[in-house]
C-alpha cells in the first residue's frame, strides 16, 4: 500500500540493525541497506530527545552528498533515559551489568528518533516510551547477559528477549519503539512525504 505511493522514491536505510531491517520489511517497503562508519559522539550539553536526534543526524551526513533526488535517506537512534542521564549501548560484560542494575525496580524512558533526509529537506522525528521493570535478582541479569549477549542494545537489553519476558511489568507507548523503531510515526511521515512530492 504505502510501497505504492512511494514507488517514484529509492528508500535507503542507514541501520545495520537486524530490527529495524526486519520492521521495514514487515511494513512491505522496497529499500536499500546503506552503511557508513560514524562516531557516536554528542555534545554535553544535549539531553533527552535532543541527543537521539541529533546522533540520527549525525548519522545522515556521510550520505549527504551522494543523494540523488528520488533518495529518501533514513538514519535512525536510540537511546535508553534514566535518572537524568543517556545510557547508550554498553561497552563491555561488566558495563552491561551495571546498567541492568541501575534499570532493576524502576523505570525508564526510551527515545527513539528517526531522521528523513532528502538532496532539498530533513525531518527528524521521536517517540519515547516508559518501560518499568521489576526487581532483577544478581544471578538473574548474569543469565540474561551470558545467554543473549545484549552488547548492541541501548540499555543493554532488548523487550523481546527473555528478559523482557520475566522482568517489564509495564510499558506506557509504543513497544516498537523500545526494539528500536516508532514504526506507527515512520510509516505516518513516509505518507506525508509521498503525498507531499
Amino acid at each position: 500500500m504505502l510501497n505504492d505511493k512511494l514507488k517514484n522514491h529509492h528508500l535507503i536505510l542507514a541501520s545495520g540493525s537486524p530490527r529495524r531491517q526486519e520492521f521495514f520489511k514487515n511494513l512491505g517497503l522496497d529499500f536499500e541497506i546503506r552503511l557508513k562508519p560514524i562516531k557516536e559522539e554528542y555534545p554535553p550539553r544535549l539531553t533527552h530527545f535532543e541527543i537521539s536526534n541529533y546522533l540520527a543526524q549525525l548519522k545522515a551526513l556521510p550520505f549527504k552528498a551522494e543523494l540523488n533526488t528520488k533518495d529518501i535517506l533514513i538514519t535512525s537512534d536510540t537511546i535508553v533515559w534514566h535518572n537524568n542521564k543517556a545510557i547508550g549501548k554498553p561497552h563491555d560484560r561488566r558495563d552491561a551489568i551495571e546498567i541492568l542494575k541501575t534499570l532493576s525496580d524502576s523505570t525508564h524512558e526510551v527515545i527513539s528518533s528517526v531522521c528523513f533526509t532528502t538532496t532539498n529537506y530533513e525531518k527528524t522525528i521521536h517517540n519515547i516510551t516508559k518501560v518499568s521493570f521489576e526487581s532483577l535478582s544478581d544471578d538473574e541479569i548474569e543469565y540474561y547477559i551470558n545467554t543473549y549477549k545484549p552488547f548492541d542494545k541501548a540499555g543493554a537489553y532488548g523487550i523481546q528477549d527473555w528478559i523482557g519476558q520475566v522482568g517489564v511489568t509495564k510499558i506506557e507507548g509504543s513497544y516498537f519503539n523500545v526494539m528500536g523503531l516508532p514504526t506507527h510515526l515512520v510509516y505516518k511521515t513516509l505518507n506525508s512525504i509521498a503525498e507531499s512530492t
